[in-house]
């Protein structure tokens, strides 16, 4: 016996939903590369700031290490931004993400730290639902 039932056809409410959730999707990714980008860009312009912070937070190779997270942030950045293998981009950012609020936003004893800790934490959620979700249509390769 064959499926003779045939598609329901997409409504005017299902389209604007969905042209919603790609613009939605696309502002989610510009608000979560945008930080690690800049990171990664302030890490480029100052590499000895940074590698003076890795080494006071007990880091050894920093230069590596400095590497490591440069490339990171900006490719995983990027591909977030860009939509060009979303999910892998943000994949990268957890890779970048997790060990750095390890070692760096577990101290704490101030406001400013525990801010930090959160922050953090938000954007790893943000990260795992653009793992979840894909980039939306308005990405470049998803």
């Amino acid at each position: 016996m064959s499926n003779t039932t045939k598609a329901k056809p997409e409504s005017v409410s299902d389209r604007q939903a969905s042209l919603f959730d790609n613009y939605l999707l696309l502002f989610v990714r510009i608000c979560l590369s945008a930080i690690f980008i800049w990171s990664g860009t302030n890490k480029i312009i100052d590499p000895t700031a940074a590698q003076a912070n890795m080494s006071a937070h007990g880091m050894p190779f920093t230069a590596f290490f400095l590497a490591g997270a440069i490339a990171l942030e900006l490719l995983g950045g990027f591909s977030v931004l860009l939509g060009i293998k979303p999910r892998w981009g943000a994949a990268m950012l957890i890779v970048f993400l997790v060990p750095a609020t390890l070692i760096f936003h577990t101290n704490l004893a101030t406001e400013i730290e525990q801010a930090m800790l959160l922050k953090n934490l938000a954007m790893l959620g943000g990260l795992l639902i653009l793992m979840r979700d894909g980039g939306g249509n308005l990405a470049l390769l998803n």
